[in-house]
C-alpha cells in the first residue's frame, strides 16, 4: 500500500531590498541586485516545499530604514492586504525596517495576512514565539546600530565645522560652492559690503530695502531683498571668515568679505546692550504717529529715519513700498515732522468744535459729576497752550488717546478721534488747572 503523499502548497515569495544611499546604484550590478541575487538563491533552494518567487520587484533605493515612508515598501504592504504574497525575503531584517516600534506595524500586517518573514542572513520565523523574540532582539540591535552611527556623523559635522570646514547647504549671498569649499563670489561681495556700511552708517532698514529695490538688487535666489533676508545676512558670521557650530564660531577655511569693524558697528545697532538702549530711548523723540498712518488702500505706513551729513531725517514708509518696492502705491513715503505738525493742528482745532465738545462732555459725564458744556469747553481750549510744555513723550500718549487712525490720501489727511480718549485727555487737563490753582 502506498503512503499518502503530501500536499505541497504553493508559497508566493517577495523579495524587499532597500539601501539608504543612492551611492553605487547607477552601476551596472548594485547592492540591491546583491540583495536580489541572494534572496533568490534562497527561494529556489525552498523549491521543494512550493516556494515560488513573483514577477514584481520592491527595491527601495536611497530610503532610509528608520521610516516606513518608502515607496517600494507602500507597494509591497498594499499587495500583502491584497492576499497576493504569503512570504516575505530580505538580505537582512534592517532592509525591512531599522525602528523596532515600525518593525512591530509591520508584523501586525503580516500576521494579519498570515504572511511570514524570512531572513536569509538570519534564520528564523516571525510565527513562532521563539522567532518573535530572536526578532526582536536583532531588531534592538539594528536599532542601536543606527542611533551609533548618527552619533558619528553628529560628531564628524561638529569637528569638521571646528576646523572651520564647510558642511554642505545652500551659499549665502557673497559666496559661491566650488569644490565642497566656500569661494568669494566679487560681483556679490561689492553688495554685501554695501549693505554692511550703509547699515553700519545708521541708515533704517527700511530706508535700505527700498534704496536696495530701487538699485536692482537680489538675493542668491534672484527676488528682492526683504527685511527678513537683511537681518538674517547682518547675523551671518560666515562674513567675517567664520564657521559656526550650535552658537560657537571657528576661524573658518573660507576668505572673509567683512572687516571687523563694519561688522561690530553694525552689530551695535542690531543688538545694543539694556544701557545704551535705554540711553537711545530717553534720547530720542519717539514718532508721535506710530501705529496711527494708514496709506492708500489701507497700508499701514511705519516710521523710519535716515541720516545725511549729520542730520536726522525722519518719515513716515508705507509698508506696500517695504514688500512691494517700486510697485508700492504713489504715496510712497511721508516727512514726519511735517506730517505730525498737520495732524497735532488738526487736534486742536477740532477739539474747538462743537460736535467735539458735547461729544467728549457726554462721555465724560458719566464718571464727573456736575460737568457742564462749558466746562468742557473752557478745559479742551487750554490745550492749545499746554501741548508746547508738554515733553515728547507724554505729546505721544496725548496722541494715542485721542486719534484712532490717520488716513492719508493725495487730498491730506482724515482724521479719526476717539470718543473715550477725548474723556481721559480732558481728566487730565482738569487735573493739571486744580494743581495749577493749588500751587
Amino acid at each position: 500500500m502506498k503512503e499518502p503523499r503530501t500536499i505541497i502548497r504553493k508559497l508566493r515569495c517577495a523579495v524587499y531590498t532597500r539601501k539608504s544611499t543612492e551611492e553605487g546604484l547607477e552601476q551596472e550590478f548594485n547592492s540591491l541586485d546583491a540583495q536580489r541575487e541572494a534572496c533568490e538563491a534562497y527561494v529556489a533552494s525552498q523549491k521543494a516545499e512550493g516556494w515560488l518567487l513573483t514577477a514584481d520587484r520592491y527595491d527601495d533605493g536611497g530610503y532610509s530604514g528608520g521610516t516606513l515612508e518608502r515607496p517600494a515598501l507602500k507597494r509591497l504592504i498594499a499587495d500583502i492586504d491584497a492576499r497576493k504574497i504569503d512570504v516575505i525575503v530580505v538580505y537582512k531584517i534592517d532592509r525591512l525596517s531599522r525602528s523596532l516600534m515600525d518593525f512591530a506595524k509591520l508584523v501586525e500586517v503580516f500576521d494579519r495576512n498570515s504572511v511570514t518573514f524570512v531572513s536569509v542572513t538570519q534564520s528564523f520565523n516571525t510565527t513562532t514565539s521563539m522567532g518573535r523574540l530572536t526578532l526582536n532582539v536583532l531588531l534592538s540591535f539594528a536599532q542601536f546600530e543606527r542611533e551609533v552611527i548618527g552619533e558619528r556623523i553628529r560628531d564628524k559635522f561638529a569637528a569638521s565645522r571646528r576646523k572651520g570646514m564647510w558642511m554642505g547647504g545652500w551659499a549665502p549671498l557673497g559666496y559661491d560652492i566650488k569644490g565642497r569649499k566656500l569661494v568669494v563670489n566679487e560681483h556679490e561681495e561689492k553688495l554685501v559690503q554695501s549693505i554692511f556700511k550703509r547699515f553700519a552708517r545708521g541708515i533704517q532698514p527700511q530706508i535700505l530695502i527700498e534704496e536696495l529695490a530701487k538699485e536692482g538688487a537680489r538675493n542668491k535666489n534672484g527676488n528682492p531683498i526683504d527685511k527678513g533676508y537683511l537681518y538674517r545676512l547682518l547675523h551671518n558670521r560666515v562674513y567675517l571668515g567664520e564657521a559656526v557650530h550650535k552658537g560657537t564660531a571657528y576661524p573658518g577655511e573660507h576668505a572673509p568679505i567683512i572687516e571687523r569693524n563694519v561688522w561690530d558697528q553694525a552689530q551695535s545697532l542690531i543688538s545694543p546692550s539694556p544701557r545704551e538702549r535705554t540711553t537711545r530711548t530717553l534720547g530720542r523723540t519717539p514718532a508721535l504717529l506710530k501705529g496711527l498712518v494708514f496709506g492708500l488702500g489701507g497700508a499701514a505706513m511705519t516710521p523710519a529715519h535716515t541720516r545725511k551729513g549729520g542730520k536726522l531725517y525722519r518719515y513716515y514708509v508705507s509698508t506696500d513700498l517695504l514688500r512691494s518696492g517700486a510697485r508700492a502705491s504713489p504715496i510712497k513715503r511721508i516727512a514726519a515732522a511735517q506730517l505730525e505738525t498737520i495732524v497735532v493742528e488738526q487736534i486742536k482745532v477740532l477739539l474747538q468744535s462743537p460736535e467735539i465738545i458735547v461729544a467728549t462732555w457726554r462721555a465724560a459725564r458719566k464718571t464727573l459729576t456736575g460737568l457742564t458744556e462749558r466746562d468742557v469747553a473752557q478745559e479742551l481750549g487750554r490745550f492749545d497752550g499746554l501741548w508746547s510744555e508738554l515733553f515728547p513723550a507724554e505729546q505721544a500718549r496725548i496722541v494715542q488717546l485721542l486719534v484712532q487712525r490717520i488716513d492719508i490720501s493725495e487730498a491730506g489727511a482724515d482724521i479719526a478721534l476717539k470718543v473715550e480718549g477725548l474723556s481721559t485727555v480732558l481728566q487730565d487737563l482738569r487735573s493739571t488747572t486744580h494743581r495749577q490753582h493749588a500751587a
